[in-house]
């Protein structure tokens, strides 16, 4: 933080709490009068505010400057006590480690297949795996629209223990790019017809075929002639409308392939450490009977 906007938090903050004090003390003053107000009868008089409110009100700006003595809250003061958030996560975080540092370290010492077989280790890599994989994949790891479901047998990035880990902790970054301008509308339309056509699905047969060539030139790079995907690129297999993450729809694949998709999936290294991505892994794993 700037030395400008510290000061300005700073005198901000102390100016705020005097006049909130000189504010109270003004009103606490009265004769006890008429203030000359009326309505229906009923007169408002001057009273002072009452003893026990003026009294929690200065005790509470009295709290408040302890607090910011104590803890952080004045610009780049840090308190008396040096305390943050983030070094209390640190803090709670070393706690939790050093609870389960045997349980982890007897785990991590399993190869993957004994691992998979342990029932300790199953509850460890859910527990892992609701706290950093759910909110993408979902709590039992079915996936969501551009999210992939976990529990089937399609990998994009393959299935292996390996593949699984190495996405875990270097993440994946999957870019296709917008085939709209070098295709034209038209042929937008014609090789999304023929992704259909492909898959099994609804399409018209005569833009399908027009979108063969198209596909040839344009697709087969990365997804392959007979568009089985290629896990070393990330890209899916094709033919597979039921592990289509961006809908099944014609408009769908049309807009795929018209403005292209860009999915990320961050890496973990730096939030969990090896031990818990092996048993992660190994849980993920577990979910599919897909080998590849």
């Amino acid at each position: 933080m700037s030395s400008f906007w510290h000061w300005f938090i700073v005198i901000g903050t102390g100016a705020s709490l005097l006049f909130f004090l000189w504010l109270l003390l003004v009103n606490r003053r009265s004769d006890g009068g008429n203030t000359g107000h009326e309505w229906d009868g009923i007169e408002e008089l001057d009273n002072p505010l009452p003893a026990w409110w003026v009294g929690m009100f200065i005790f509470s700006i009295i709290f408040s400057v302890g607090y910011l003595v104590i803890y952080p809250g004045l610009g780049n003061f840090e308190g008396a006590l040096a305390w943050s958030s983030a070094g209390e996560h640190d803090t709670r975080s070393d706690v939790h480690g050093a609870r389960f540092d045997d349980l982890y370290d007897r785990l991590a010492s399993l190869a993957p297949e004994e691992l998979a077989a342990d029932t300790a280790g199953q509850q460890v890599g859910r527990r892992l795996f609701i706290n950093n994989c759910s909110t993408c994949h979902g709590v039992n790891a079915g996936g969501a629209e551009g999210f992939p479901d976990l529990t089937d047998d399609h990998w994009i990035w393959g299935g292996s223990y390996e593949a699984i880990e190495h996405s875990i902790t270097h993440g994946r970054i999957a870019a296709m790019p917008p085939w709209g301008p070098a295709l034209g509308n038209d042929g937008v339309t014609n090789v999304a017809n023929y992704v259909m056509q492909m898959a099994g699905l609804s399409h018209d047969p005569q833009r399908a075929e027009a979108g063969a060539a198209q596909y040839q030139v344009f697709c087969v790079s990365c997804h392959g002639a007979e568009g089985l995907g290629n896990p070393v690129l990330g890209a899916p297999n094709i033919t597979s409308a039921d592990h289509w993450i961006y809908g099944r729809e014609l408009e769908d694949v049309a807009r795929t392939i018209r403005a292209g998709r860009n999915g990320v999936m961050p890496g973990f290294s730096g939030l969990i450490d090896e031990r818990q991505r092996k048993i992660l892994a190994t849980y993920v794993k577990g979910l599919s009977d897909g080998d590849d």
